[in-house]
């Protein structure tokens, strides 16, 4: 049951100066690490979790949340198992205290230009760093808070341009600084497979997106990466398919035996993308993919139950004997 959570407003001096959550039981606490998993307190935790966003921006690099749509969205999650949120931009303070609620956690992404020669340009690198320890600032030392995502797949042309070990030092840069603005917070970066050689060695987490929609190749991938990851946790940051082209029932059926491989395998967690079919990118809404659990309307698709069901057997049944 989640504890009960107190708000404290500190007073205002001109512009209103943002509240801060406390919660009242000191056991919900921010995940640490022991190992290859993810612990709260002496308990260990399975990340059971959903992609969300991104959505239309109110202005440049501000993406827009809907309060109301939040705690909705965050409840009917909660009601289904799902005990984590992957965002791709810096949430508001006000989602954190919402996913908090909730007893939710959340994975804070924080963007910049990865998708062109960002160490080309001499300003760029401290350009970046700098919007990303603001992104971090504002986060730093919220209880809901999992981790920090400095990066999202560089694409493999950019690392090929700069060459790995130029890439490799600038996310440890950014590591660092995050560290910096919220030392006690976890920071990863979430590759893929086509960038699987990076060497990130100082990760707190190991993280991909992987999608293959077969379960022997998963499992074998899955092997491989368990030994890139080492001694550190493994998250798959993004699994799921995409109902429009496959069909809801195959999407249910997918996403079951995608969990239930990920977990086998012995990761921490895992992600679906995505929450819902509402996905804003490029300036566009995204209309002929439908990787959601539930539509752009928030209606459960078949997927959702099958994922609820799906997180709550694993690692093991709840009625499996001597249990």
């Amino acid at each position: 049951m989640m504890p009960e959570i107190k708000t404290f407003h500190p007073p205002k001096t001109g512009a209103q100066i943002a509240h801060r959550i406390v919660p009242a039981d000191s056991r919900f606490q921010r995940p640490t690490i022991k190992g290859k998993f993810l612990y709260v307190g002496d308990e260990k935790w399975s990340l059971r979790g959903v992609t969300y966003g991104t959505f239309r921006p109110q202005e440049p690099r501000q993406e827009e949340y809907s309060p109301d749509r939040a705690e909705a969205d965050f409840a009917l999650m909660a009601a289904n198992g799902i005990n984590a949120v992957r965002t791709y931009t810096v949430p508001p303070r006000w989602l954190l205290d919402s996913a908090l609620r909730h007893g939710l956690r959340v994975m804070v992404g924080l963007p910049w230009e990865q998708h062109v020669a960002f160490l080309d340009e001499f300003d760029w690198p401290a350009q970046i760093e700098k919007r990303l320890r603001s992104g971090v600032a504002g986060c730093a030392g919220h209880p809901a808070l999992l981790c920090y995502s400095i990066g999202n797949e560089i694409p493999a042309p950019i690392v090929r341009w700069h060459g790995p070990a130029r890439v490799e030092r600038y996310l440890e840069r950014l590591y660092l600084a995050a560290k910096e603005e919220d030392p006690g917070a976890l920071v990863t970066y979430v590759n893929y497979p086509t960038t699987e050689y990076l060497q990130l060695p100082f990760l707190d987490l190991v993280c991909f997106n992987v999608y293959l929609e077969s379960q022997t190749s998963l499992d074998a991938y899955l092997a491989r990466l368990q030994n890139i990851a080492g001694e550190r946790p493994l998250l798959m940051a993004e699994i799921g398919l995409d109902s429009r082209r496959n069909g809801e029932e195959n999407q249910a059926r997918t996403l079951d035996w995608q969990i239930r491989t990920t977990f086998a395998a012995g990761c921490a967690g895992a992600f679906i993308f995505s929450w819902t079919d509402e996905w804003h990118r490029g300036g566009y809404e995204i209309e002929d993919w439908d990787f959601g659990l539930t539509t752009r309307e928030r209606k459960p698709k078949q997927a959702l139950a099958a994922v609820g069901k799906a997180f709550a057997e694993i690692p093991f049944p709840p009625d499996l004997p001597g249990r």
